[in-house]
């Protein structure tokens, strides 16, 4: 699909105002860092010691206890801090019928920080039967948020995309006797998502994230050729993911808030991949069929914001120009200026601002502090209130 890119624009004067409906002008991704408290209790309830309710009941406190502070930061939007899931994607991956945790050791990744590199294989998903969604994956942990957030607050739930169960493994994580088709695996596929959106819907959702790293990773040479190692198309794979995540949206309430979160990799402060949005932006800017884009600006390694001229009206950027990866707090100066860089390629009133990634996508949680965290959060919002009259 393509569409026409705008030209750059003169910065908007900042009198645009708050947003009633997210994302709002200052938010953020959804994951936070787990509490000693909570870190402990699931070692313990890992060794046998501590039963699965005296877990809940802790994992229950630690999420009062952070959306609490989420609106003492004057955040509009809340999240559970992603705090009763190993890692961002895999608890949601491993809840879809059909698809089970496997060990691969073929299947490594490499994250990179100031210090050097990390590589592992992590676990990784298996399709061995028909994907289906027995029940809405995650529908107690949102009923909890959606009471705990009280008035004035907007609960969000995040889930990896569509995208995320296909990308690492490809073709090869798939069972060729169960779909000997792709377009099969993609049919039920989306179908269980589309159950998903409603289901979540049908309990309160109004506000849902899909965390999709594949349409960001694609820009980067080094994983196209990844992609092209394992069989797969690294010059169109971002248009199936696009076509698909949009056959899992078709069918949502007119009221559902849908944003999508595009990072290069987050995980104990170290990355995956480097490069600008340039080689996916046309087709997903004008694309992708959400109401929202949580994109990675807090450093180089993210490009420019030139790709943002193919950003339509009536679609929103949250400019994820904090760093969740160190605890330096930016000044709001710098910020404001670089708020002004984007709105040369959108419009201000499309943008908004959050920190580039989770705090803490998975467990490990990233290298600062829960103060950092705060900060940082707190900082977000008083530049936003500064650049847009409102959050």
């Amino acid at each position: 699909m393509t569409s026409e890119p705008t030209t750059p624009a003169t910065p908007t004067a900042r009198t645009t105002g708050p947003r009633t409906l997210p994302p709002f002008r200052a938010d953020h991704v959804g994951s936070l860092l787990r509490p000693p408290e909570l870190k402990k209790a699931r070692e313990e309830h890992a060794a046998g010691r501590l039963g699965a309710a005296e877990l809940r009941a802790a994992e229950d406190e630690a999420v009062r206890t952070v959306v609490g502070m989420q609106r003492e930061a004057g955040l509009r939007g809340a999240t559970d801090g992603e705090f009763r899931r190993q890692s961002w994607h895999m608890d949601f991956i491993y809840a879809l019928g059909g698809i089970n945790k496997v060990m691969d050791e073929n299947l490594r990744v490499q994250f990179h920080n100031a210090e050097g590199d990390i590589e592992f294989a992590p676990p990784s998903a298996h399709v061995d039967s028909r994907v289906r969604l027995d029940e809405p994956i995650f529908a107690d942990d949102f009923a909890f948020l959606r009471d705990a957030v009280g008035e004035g607050v907007t609960p969000k739930l995040t889930i990896p995309s569509p995208s995320m169960v296909h990308y690492r493994g490809g073709r090869a994580a798939i069972d060729e006797t169960v779909y000997p088709d792709m377009d099969a695996f993609w049919t039920d596929l989306t179908a269980a998502y589309a159950a998903q959106v409603q289901g979540v819907y049908d309990l309160g959702c109004r506000y849902l994230q899909l965390d999709d790293t594949s349409l960001a990773y694609l820009n980067d040479p080094e994983q196209r050729r990844h992609v092209a190692e394992i069989g797969g198309d690294p010059e169109h794979q971002h248009e199936t993911y696009i076509a698909n995540i949009n056959r899992a949206l078709a069918g949502r309430p007119d009221d559902l808030r849908v944003t999508t979160h595009m990072c290069r990799g987050n995980f104990a402060s170290s990355w995956v991949a480097s490069g600008g949005y340039d080689f996916v932006a046309e087709a997903l800017f004008g694309g992708l069929n959400v109401d929202g884009f949580f994109l990675e600006f807090d450093d180089e390694r993210s490009g420019g914001f030139e790709p943002l001229r193919f950003v339509p009206k009536g679609k929103q950027v949250v400019l994820g120009l904090v760093t969740s990866k160190r605890p330096e707090l930016e000044s709001k100066d710098a910020l404001k200026r670089r708020i002004d860089e984007a709105a040369r390629y959108v419009d201000l009133d499309q943008l908004s601002l959050s920190p580039q990634c989770g705090f803490s996508s998975t467990l490990e949680g990233n290298n600062l502090t829960i103060e950092d965290q705060m900060a940082k959060l707190r900082l977000i919002v008083e530049t936003a209130e500064e650049v847009w009259g409102g959050n």
